[in-house]
């Protein structure tokens, strides 16, 4: 049997070695994914009488979302229906990002501050049966900050991890999960400066995270960051393992703009 440590805030699935197709973030762009599931072979029939979907795949792939499913896009309640309906069908796994887990601290009452796309999210929420806005809550509550499969090969986390911190679980993990390292440092937008913790990645197992957008997915030290950025006009990203296949779809609009620019990574061994 699988190994399974969900309630230490990581998941690992040892047994799980795929195919999996680890899509980048959502941030709510709902018919992009629509099409990129679509793409990757996967049919969905909605149920009208519940609003639940039932997902399928010929090949018996399964999907594992990198997180920041909400905020800034027109549809983040229906990314989040869909989502759930995968999980609860053990089709899939999701992370958590950032986004989400603000998501989920507003959900419970605490005091966040009610921007950075947040407002569209707690805006189509609003639209939604109470019933449906307690799901979301749950699901959030349970969603982990990084997962392991594959027998530790595969590592998906949203903001990426380093190799020593791989399985661990503490707030310091958590905090790295969802928003990467920092040096305590503002930039000129004052924004927190990132360290580009993957350009010194020696593991061997693959990582592969978003939270920062970039314009083409690169390998980096056996790293990838599959966020290129669909909500900011550019497009949706999936990545299949083990057979390291890139799938994208273009956003149909540009829904919101990036508080700073796209990063840019060259690839490397």
């Amino acid at each position: 049997m699988a190994q399974i440590k969900e309630l230490s805030g990581y998941l690992v699935k040892a047994d799980e070695r795929g195919p999996f197709d680890i899509i980048g973030d959502v941030h709510g762009c709902f018919d992009e994914l629509i099409e990129l599931l679509q793409k990757l072979g996967y049919t969905i029939e909605h149920n009208n009488r519940n609003g639940d979907y039932t997902i399928a795949h010929p090949e018996q792939h399964k999907l594992v979302f990198v997180g920041d499913l909400v905020d800034r896009g027109p549809k983040s309640h229906e990314v989040l229906r869909l989502v759930m309906s995968i999980l609860e069908s053990g089709m899939g796994y999701c992370v958590s990002g950032n986004h989400d887990d603000k998501l989920y601290r507003k959900l419970i009452g605490r005091n966040v501050q009610v921007r950075h796309g947040l407002e569209h999210t707690m805006e189509q929420l609003g639209q939604c049966s109470p019933t449906f806005v307690d799901k979301v809550r749950d699901f959030l509550a349970k969603l982990p900050h990084h997962i392991l499969l594959d027998e530790g090969r595969l590592v998906v986390a949203h903001a990426g991890l380093a190799e020593h911190l791989h399985g661990r679980h503490n707030r310091t993990v958590r905090d790295l999960c969802l928003y990467g390292p920092t040096n305590g440092e503002t930039d000129h937008l004052g924004l927190p400066v990132r360290l580009d913790w993957a350009a010194n990645y020696t593991g061997h197992a693959i990582v592969v995270y978003g939270h920062t957008p970039v314009y083409e997915p690169a390998w980096r030290n056996n790293t990838i960051n599959i966020d290129t950025g669909c909500v900011f006009g550019g497009k949706l990203t999936a990545l299949t393992y083990p057979d390291h296949i890139l799938t994208s779809v273009p956003a149909h609009q540009t829904y919101a703009s990036p508080t700073r620019p796209f990063m840019e990574h060259k690839a490397s061994a």
